[in-house]
């Protein structure tokens, strides 16, 4: 692949992250969006909880075996090193957007609910934070690079990259990130759902 298609690529892919993930924050905060965590046709509770979890499931298994060691050794024998990363995003995208798509809604049981006004403000500042929180962790390393934008341009300007350089201890990246997620999807009228993962809720962010 020349360099021009490559940053083509990559830059594609970018887009395609980032457009999925303002989807991903309106979906689960049930705003401003045809599809969100509680829409859709009502289906049994079975398979509600059977189709969520293995959408889950095919979202954690390509981030764990996209991101080993062993995979990448032989995955860059066929992909190029270059986009390599590009790749990885590109297939962890897809994975979450099919999971937008294809959600099915828990409309029971209701597990807890919030309706003081105190609590709800409370609970939005903990979703829009989580969010934050998701998105700025990026920023303690290099943004760019882990989406696969700067070793798409390195290609193009025929430039070898360095060691990634971490702007925070790395072992604090997970529990943060981590932390992001949980902190978004815990929000008022909460009802049967995966934990961190979007439960149900009546209620939009204000």
């Amino acid at each position: 692949m020349n360099a021009f298609l490559t940053v083509t690529y990559g830059a594609a892919t970018y887009v395609f992250f980032l457009a999925t993930f303002l989807y991903a924050i309106a979906f689960v905060g049930n705003v401003a969006v045809p599809k969100t965590i509680d829409s859709g046709a009502a289906v049994p509770l079975a398979e509600a909880l059977i189709v969520n979890l293995l959408l889950l499931g095919l979202f954690a298994v390509q981030h764990s075996v996209m991101a080993r060691p062993v995979f990448k050794r032989w995955w860059t024998r066929i992909v190029p090193e270059p986009i390599e990363r590009s790749t990885f995003v590109l297939a962890a995208t897809a994975a979450l957007a099919l999971l937008l798509w294809q959600w099915r809604p828990i409309a029971d049981p209701v597990i807890w609910t919030v309706e003081n006004p105190g609590g709800i403000l409370a609970l939005n500042a903990v979703f829009w934070l989580g969010w934050a929180v998701l998105l700025t962790s990026t920023f303690m390393i290099n943004h760019f690079e882990l989406f696969g934008l700067r070793q798409v341009f390195a290609r193009m300007l025929g430039r070898i990259l360095p060691p990634a350089e971490f702007r925070r201890r790395y072992r604090q990246m997970p529990r943060r990130d981590s932390g992001g997620w949980c902190g978004e999807s815990f929000w008022p009228a909460v009802k049967l759902g995966p934990p961190c993962a979007g439960p149900r809720r009546r209620w939009k962010p204000t």
